[in-house]
């Protein structure tokens, strides 16, 4: 009965511990979505701007074709040019440096889903095998009060 007793306390215990990593798990999961929102902002942000900035190039490149017969002019729009090449050049590496922490978190996220899923199923069975040991406890229960009674009998 001891025994019982002591592994349905074991069963508790483990219980106990596994809702508190589901817990935090699940804090860690939401927290990983929040991530992924802002990347996803971020990204759709980038995107934006990289559009805004090749339109701007493609402009500008045309204004510089036009402007062939004004040499000074040119150099002037061939260096802003050049700069906005350099910016959209870099934000196309921040949108690619972006989307693969993206997809890097989104592995994460599939991963912590199904350790999460892993430690549910883990928590039922306990949570079965708890229910299985009370009911056992109960029969044994029973079983003794019976038998202190046949003896009272006697």
């Amino acid at each position: 009965m001891n025994q019982l007793r002591l592994e349905a306390d074991e069963s508790s215990a483990k219980v106990e511990e596994l809702q508190a990593k589901v817990k935090a798990l699940e804090q860690e999961n939401l927290a990983k979505e929040q991530e992924i929102t802002s990347l996803s902002h971020k990204n759709g942000l980038l995107e934006t701007e990289n559009e805004k900035m090749d339109t701007t190039i493609k402009d500008l490149k045309k204004a510089a074709d036009e402007g062939l017969q004004h040499g000074t002019h040119n150099e002037t729009l061939q260096r802003r040019l050049q700069l906005l090449e350099e910016e959209a050049e870099e934000a196309d590496k921040t949108l690619r440096e972006t989307n693969e922490k993206l997809r890097q978190t989104d592995v994460k996220a599939g991963h912590f889903e199904r350790k999460v899923q892993a430690l549910e199923n883990e928590r039922d069975q306990w949570e079965g095998k708890y229910e299985e040991m009370s009911k056992k406890y109960q029969g044994l229960q029973k079983e003794l009060e019976d038998l202190q009674a046949e003896i009272g009998n006697i």
